[in-house]
């Protein structure tokens, strides 16, 4: 009997041992901005458990004693990875750098003020050739506010890529009636849901990272799982609302959705079907339906 209940004792000893938990928790903000990021996503490598952080950059997350690798990701950023031996209470902050950041050498802090300071450099260049009969023209690949109204102030109007119609429609009402608008569409000639989708998300996948496309569809009222979910890959409203994927009457039913929201012009990107292959068939079957643009 003695030893039945010492055995019976070292058993719930060590089973309250072996659950022991402790937690992690910090805030997750940009790194070279110091803003908090909402809706950084902290994952335990090989688990699939995890959390968010909050409005205010702020996560919590308890595990059982243990070594770990977690994950801290967001839209528009590299992921960070970072070990952790877990035996007592932790708080760990990070910042995340940004993919615009990582990729062109260079910070996103102030977007709008770069541009402004780079169109006065162009405009006050030296010019040793014979000048132009007219002033040059431009336009701007303006997504917010802010520099769709530059580009109608310092430029013919806008570019603005990566975008879905009511994006058109309201770059419209910013620019006013006289300015250029030309945005951008990708389309796929393919009617399977499954495999079209394949095939627009992978075009997605390096710009529904971008701060600058992410945060504009975010000012749209798309959610962040819309623009990359759990497994970084945008949603099937998401994909459908930036690719128009279908027939040739559905592609050219989305170009006029574009003008008939604003646009002077629309520029399409047809995505081909096959990696490394052009999509010249789907090119001039697009051709033929030229005339029937509003």
């Amino acid at each position: 009997m003695k030893n039945y209940i010492l055995f019976t004792l070292l058993f719930i000893c060590f089973g309250a041992f072996s659950q022991e938990k402790y937690t992690i928790s910090g805030t997750i903000a940009d790194s070279t901005k110091g803003e908090e990021l909402i809706n950084a996503k902290i994952t335990v490598k090989g688990q699939g458990t995890g959390t968010f952080s909050n409005e205010y950059g702020f996560y919590s997350l308890t595990l059982p004693k243990g070594t770990y690798t977690l994950i801290y990701s967001t839209s528009g950023y590299e992921p960070k990875e970072i070990s952790v031996e877990l035996d007592r209470n932790m708080v760990m902050n990070h910042r995340l750098i940004s993919l615009a950041e990582k990729v062109h050498q260079s910070t996103y802090a102030k977007p709008y003020s770069a541009m402004v300071e780079y169109l006065d450099a162009m405009d006050s260049a030296l010019f040793f050739a014979a000048p132009p009969a007219t002033a040059p023209r431009r336009v701007l690949a303006a997504l917010g506010p802010k520099m769709l109204k530059l580009s109608a102030q310092r430029g013919l109007g806008a570019h603005p890529y990566f975008v879905p119609v009511e994006h058109t429609l309201g770059a419209r009402e910013i620019l006013g009636a006289d300015a250029l608008l030309a945005p951008e569409i990708a389309v796929v000639f393919d009617t399977n849901a499954e495999t079209a989708r394949a095939t627009a998300r992978k075009h997605m996948l390096t710009y529904n990272r971008l701060p600058n496309y992410a945060n504009n569809l975010l000012r749209l009222g798309y959610s962040q799982n819309d623009i990359a979910g759990p497994d970084k890959l945008p949603s099937d409203k998401m994909v459908d609302a930036i690719v128009a994927w279908g027939t040739l009457e559905t592609v050219v039913e989305r170009i006029n959705a574009h003008i008939d929201a604003g646009a002077n012009h629309v520029s399409v990107q047809v995505l081909s079907n096959k990696d490394g292959e052009l999509p010249i068939a789907q090119w001039r079957e697009l051709a033929t339906a030229l005339k029937t643009f509003n």
